[in-house]
């Protein structure tokens, strides 16, 4: 059955193609033209010009009359979703003890499809050329939270993400062979914790734990991170890894303590 064919009669099909414009645009295309919208939306010129001006008019895009780009007012969208989420606020203050101890950056990420969203961060240094901050996207298969959230998923979910999944070579480590993945995943799943070397970004380390809702389900992923000079995989291992195991359990203890609403 095509997906189109699986859609309820309540399905707003406008509503489905005005999203498709605002997620045209991303890091790597900030401004697009009339022309490059439709062409990555599939839309006619003159439906993509419809869906544009109206955001413009709404106040979430901007335009000098030939590029459009998004507008700060565009994170309202987002906003409301991480503001509904009790897990950041429970996590927040584990997540600056952790930093606080360890002197590196703490992030918190969920899975939304492919790809990991942060829902919280304390940094404590620059340490990547791509800038993160809670919104920020990230391919899962190249990420310690990534791999973390992965490893979590049910074996059928799991079998179709690998099916599917372009795995490019973010760098010259990155894993892109699925049935290697696939075991490094079977590793994680089984040991509670991932590691990665270098393969989201040169000069870069993180070391990821889960964190388990009352089901025992992962519902998160908590990581550090920090630069390679900081010392070996291994030495990142023994020093970084008990303390954020601590802190994922004091998150996990606290959920289940009903601070979560």
């Amino acid at each position: 059955m095509s997906e189109e064919a699986a859609r309820t009669p309540e399905f707003v099909q406008s509503l489905e193609r005005g999203l498709a414009v605002i997620r045209a645009f991303d890091a790597e295309h900030p401004q697009l033209t009339l022309s490059e919208v439709a062409r990555t939306t599939g839309l006619t010129r003159a439906a993509a010009r419809r869906f544009l001006l109206t955001l413009v008019e709404l106040g979430y895009m901007r335009t000098d009359g030939r590029l459009f780009s998004l507008r700060p007012r565009i994170l309202e969208l987002g906003y409301a979703y991480l503001s509904s989420l009790s897990l950041p606020e429970v996590a927040m203050p584990h997540m600056e003890s952790l930093v606080a101890q360890v002197h590196e950056s703490c992030s918190m990420s969920v899975l939304d499809g492919d790809e990991v969203v942060y829902v919280a961060r304390v940094p404590t240094k620059r340490i990547m050329t791509v800038g993160i901050s809670v919104g920020t996207r990230f391919p899962a298969y190249a990420t310690s939270m990534g791999r973390v959230l992965l490893a979590g998923q049910p074996a059928a979910w799991l079998d179709d993400y690998l099916a599917k999944a372009n795995l490019k070579p973010l760098t010259r480590r990155t894993i892109t062979d699925p049935a290697k993945l696939r075991g490094v995943l079977a590793k994680i799943a089984a040991q509670g914790y991932a590691i990665v070397d270098q393969e989201l970004e040169e000069g870069l380390r993180s070391l990821a734990a889960p964190i388990h809702g009352e089901n025992g389900q992962v519902i998160a992923a908590v990581n550090v991170s920090a630069h390679a000079s900081r010392g070996s995989s291994e030495v990142i291992r023994r020093e970084l890894l008990p303390p954020l195991l601590e802190t994922a359990k004091r998150i996990e203890e606290d959920l289940r303590g009903g601070v979560n609403r």
